[in-house]
């Protein structure tokens, strides 16, 4: 076990269907964790069990060496943070009360935010430039806005793991940058953090650590140098590749040229690690 996050032999159902199979996941603590996979591959479902929205039909979740399952809701919440793609129970709130609420685990049953509350959403609204948004109501924001707001919610838990459900979804290539700069950043203070994402050139441009999912199951994980390879991408995502390096970082580049024909797509991978 790891001081980051350990996820072994999980395994999820819903309504008599398999979603997560047999998983098996580590992601180093201060690392920035990049979860893979094509629509439908189990992704947002295996963010939802770590944060304890769904729970588990079998395997375990540890995180920092605690059993995820043992902890108490209140306490789960002060240490992980789930940024989804959309925020739904706020619909009538301005931005800087959307961003509050992730100081909700933190207070008291009967208490207000406090000074050091207040200091902390102040502080997670200028790390997303949204001091000018601040007193808008989250229901007039675009997608992209919306998504920095869930970030500064996220942010606003303080939490030792951050989760992120598509982060760059809406958002322009600058603010795309912008955030996955942000991730490191955070990663590089002491945070675990694991974020799914549909881009594959942006996880081979930023992630410390990729795992791949595809039909709820992980067909590889480690470095995006190993792991983003023109085979995998091929049988992963059917589409044809080649990975080259960066002349400045030596990350992987990655110029798709085409889907895959149906008979270069050999089918399921085994399980790599």
């Amino acid at each position: 076990m790891t001081d980051g996050l350990d996820l072994s032999r999980v395994r999820f159902s819903r309504t008599g269907r398999l979603i997560v199979d047999d998983v098996d996941v580590t992601v180093p603590a201060g690392a920035l964790g990049a979860l893979l996979g094509p629509n439908g591959a189990g992704k947002s479902t295996l963010l939802h069990l770590i944060a304890g929205i769904e729970r588990a039909d079998a395997g375990a979740l540890a995180f920092a060496g605690s059993d995820l399952a043992a902890l108490r809701r209140r306490d789960r919440a002060r240490r992980i943070a789930l940024a989804e793609q959309e925020t739904h129970d706020a619909p009538e709130l301005r931005v800087h009360e959307v961003v509050a609420l992730g100081r909700t685990p933190h207070l008291g049953p009967w208490s207000g935010l406090g000074e050091r509350d207040h200091a902390v959403v102040a502080e997670s609204l200028a790390v997303l430039g949204l001091e000018p948004l601040a007193m808008r109501e989250y229901a007039t924001l675009s997608g992209g806005e919306r998504q920095r707001v869930n970030l500064a919610r996220a942010l606003a838990q303080e939490p030792e793991l951050l989760l992120l459900d598509e982060p760059t979804n809406h958002l322009d290539v600058r603010a795309q940058l912008t955030s996955l700069e942000l991730l490191r950043t955070l990663a590089a203070s002491g945070r675990t953090v694991l974020a799914a994402l549909h881009d594959l050139g942006l996880a081979a441009a930023y992630a410390d650590h990729v795992i791949v999912l595809d039909g709820g199951r992980v067909v590889a994980s480690g470095v995006p140098a190993d792991v983003l390879e023109p085979r995998l991408i091929r049988e992963v995502w059917g589409v044809e590749a080649e990975v080259l390096a960066h002349p400045s970082t030596g990350r992987p580049l990655i110029a798709y040229s085409g889907v895959a024909a149906p008979h270069a797509v050999e089918g399921a991978l085994d399980v790599r690690r």
